[in-house]
């Protein structure tokens, strides 16, 4: 099955074949499962149209889609106690994804996900600012010599080879 020009194997457990796009981890991919009601061992040959459409949607544009209705979730055993005065759903339960006003971030972590090149793009404008403003970790980027403390007396040379292509430019 392709989705979003990446082919994922019928036979793999979507949490999985998420994985494969850029910037979708493990947990990631399970809460879009958990969002899309897909259980943790569906494989992908075995979706339905309706969520094969709904994860392309998600995918191609993840800060548009709304959130999700939420629902209360209990134990099966649990007998909720008898109502002695009506309240709302509102006071009794506590929504985790409260709408936020216009100025505030949402707190869901799907709603910022940034996947492929919108992801690429955002860590090559980090580099090239870090490098603008002359910082230390600018200037290491640019030398191409490991950036997050690793030592260099044995690997700047694997450093220089790795980092050649990507963060030159």
């Amino acid at each position: 099955m392709h989705i979003l020009g990446r082919l994922l194997p019928d036979n793999q457990f979507v949490a999985h074949g998420l994985t494969r796009f850029y910037g979708i981890g493990e947990v990631t991919a399970h809460r879009i499962c958990a969002r899309y009601l897909i259980h943790d061992r569906c494989k992908i040959g075995k979706l339905t149209p309706v969520q094969v459409t709904a994860l392309t949607a998600f995918l191609s544009a993840p800060s548009n889609i709304p959130d999700a209705p939420w629902q209360p979730v209990a134990h099966p055993l649990f007998c909720p106690p008898p109502i002695t005065e009506p309240i709302g759903l509102a006071r009794r339960f506590k929504k985790p994804f409260a709408k936020k006003e216009a100025g505030e971030k949402s707190t869901n972590p799907l709603q910022n996900l940034r996947i492929e090149s919108d992801l690429k793009r955002e860590i090559r404008e980090n580099i090239a600012h870090q490098r603008m403003i002359g910082s230390y970790v600018g200037r290491r980027h640019a030398m191409g010599l490991p950036v997050r403390g690793q030592s260099t007396r044995r690997n700047s040379k694997t450093a220089k080879k790795l980092n050649r292509v990507e963060r030159r430019g």
